[in-house]
C-alpha cells in the first residue's frame, strides 16, 4: 500500500501540473511545471523524501521502458524525417556539446564556491 501512497503523491503533482498548464494556457508543458512543483515541495520539506523514494527508485530503475513508444513512433513515422537526416544529427550534435560546457561551467562554478 505503501507504494501506492506514493505513486499517488506523483500522479496528483503531474496532474496538477498538467491542470495549471492548461488552466492558464502556458506555453509551458504541464509535466515540467509539475517536476518544479515537485522539487519546490521538495525544498520546502512539504513532501519529504522519504515520502517518494520507492516510487522514485523504481520509476528511475525502469526508465528505459519509457523510451519504447517514442522508439516506435520514431520508427513508424520515418517518411516524415526523409531529407532531413543531416540537420537532425548537427542539432543533435550541438545540442550535445551545449550540455557539456555547460555541466562543465556549473561543475566549475561550484567547485570553486565550496572551495571558498
Amino acid at each position: 500500500m505503501k507504494i501506492f501512497r506514493q505513486l499517488g503523491i506523483i500522479l496528483i503533482i503531474s496532474f496538477l501540473g498538467e491542470f495549471i498548464s492548461s488552466f492558464f494556457n502556458l506555453p509551458i508543458p504541464g509535466s515540467i511545471i509539475g517536476m518544479i512543483i515537485l522539487f519546490i515541495c521538495l525544498c520546502t520539506k512539504i513532501i519529504k523524501l522519504d515520502m517518494i523514494n520507492e516510487i522514485s527508485k523504481f520509476l528511475i530503475d525502469h526508465l528505459a521502458f519509457f523510451f519504447i513508444p517514442v522508439g516506435v513512433g520514431l520508427i513508424s513515422s520515418l517518411n516524415l524525417l526523409e531529407g532531413k537526416w543531416m540537420l537532425i544529427i548537427l542539432i543533435s550534435l550541438i545540442s550535445t556539446v551545449l550540455v557539456i560546457f555547460t555541466t562543465g561551467f556549473t561543475v566549475q562554478l561550484l567547485k570553486r564556491r565550496c572551495e571558498k
